[in-house]
């Protein structure tokens, strides 16, 4: 029986599998856990305690995943185009770039409420310009997007050591970063936001971009479900002879998608330079662009999915360096290892479990409630 030809319901797909994919993945990190001789299930809890237990590790938590849901938008909005962008992580550079130039630029002559603003605009602009160029080759060269876009994330990573070493550094610096931008564009932190209110909280890197990251998540759900343009991506990137008898441009699909998903990517700029750093320096993207696929895979490119994936990533990250210094049998390493099992999971094997569940499925619904194709 031909298990992919079947429709199961949305919770199962959505929510049940990549649910069960988790699990299997945090068994064997039990495993390997127990192999040291610690015990999975204090680990878990150490890990959990660290993520949410107190106001501080809240706070560094969605911190992590702010990052993440902008890089799991920018890949889920390609992905429903049929476009594989994994050059997240160059255009999240870059983004920093537009951040940079331009606060270096203006910092001094402009006020909050219009730097803010022009900052934001520069780091998805930027973005949107390094996902053009492999988005242009791809709809009128032909070249492949995953080829192209990988290959930029070298040439970006190339191009801001170049520009932080000889051009922007700081005068007088012997760290390969620009000086400090003025606190005028500098993006509230959220401890900052609730005092203003009476709610105190541990001072965290959390920012305002957090908001911009739910905001983001909303209108890329309008964009894709709730417009024409969004029924033109997805038809696109269903049938590309279905969308050239309906009239839509394929290649004005892919140029559009791409400056959307690398905007979004640049985003994570946004978080780290004007909400954390307050400077342009070196790696600040960290990996946040790679890790954005797994977390768009995991969301099933879902907004609502991808936030979910994003804070699991999050709880990963900052309950792993929490974990990692609780139990010193545990390292840092050990930790990445266990993120690369959740990604594992729930991108390379994220339908291994489908076939069993559809059985499980068929036997207990009767099958006139299924809608079989092909």
């Amino acid at each position: 029986m031909n298990t992919s030809d079947i429709e199961l319901p949305a919770w199962v797909e959505v929510v049940l599998i990549p649910v069960l994919n988790i699990l299997m993945a945090l068994f064997f990190a039990g495993l390997i856990i127990l192999a040291i001789g610690e015990n999975p299930v204090e680990a878990v809890a150490i890990m959990i305690n660290g993520a949410f237990g107190y106001d501080e590790a809240i706070g560094y938590t969605l911190y992590y995943t702010t990052n993440f849901i902008f890089t799991g938008l920018a890949v889920a909005i390609a992905f429903h185009a049929s476009l594989f962008n994994i050059g997240g992580e160059g255009q999240a550079y870059i983004g920093g770039l537009g951040v940079g130039l331009t606060f270096l630029l203006l910092d001094k002559y402009l006020p909050a409420i219009i730097l803010i603003p022009i900052g934001i605009i520069a780091a998805g602009l930027f973005g949107a310009l390094w996902a053009l160029i492999p988005a242009w080759l791809q709809a009128y060269r032909g070249s492949h997007i995953v080829i192209t876009t990988i290959m930029f994330n070298f040439i970006a990573s190339s191009l801001m050591v170049y520009l932080l070493v000889n051009v922007l550094i700081k005068p007088g610096s012997m760290s390969p970063e620009t000086r400090e931008f003025d606190p005028s564009g500098w993006l509230p932190f959220m401890h900052e936001i609730l005092a203003v209110v009476g709610i105190e909280v541990t001072r965290t890197p959390l920012n305002l971009s957090f908001i911009l990251a739910l905001i983001c998540c909303v209108l890329v759900w309008a964009y894709v479900w709730k417009t024409r343009w969004g029924y033109a991506l997805r038809t696109a990137g269903q049938s590309e002879a279905a969308a050239v008898y309906a009239g839509i441009k394929p290649k004005r699909i892919v140029i559009i998608t791409m400056c959307i998903s690398g905007a979004l990517a640049g985003f994570v700029a946004v978080n780290e330079i004007m909400g954390v750093h307050h400077r342009l320096l070196l790696n600040y993207t960290a990996g946040y662009g790679f890790t954005g696929i797994a977390v768009a895979l995991m969301g099933r490119n879902h907004p609502v999915g991808i936030i979910m994936a994003s804070l699991l990533f999050g709880v990963l990250y900052q309950g792993g360096a929490e974990l990692a210094f609780e139990v010193p049998k545990i390292t840092r390493e050990m930790v990445v290892a266990i993120q690369g099992l959740i990604i594992l999971f729930s991108g390379a094997l994220a339908l291994m479990l489908r076939p069993l569940i559809v059985r499980l499925w068929l036997a207990i619904k009767p099958s006139p409630t299924l809608t079989q194709h092909g």
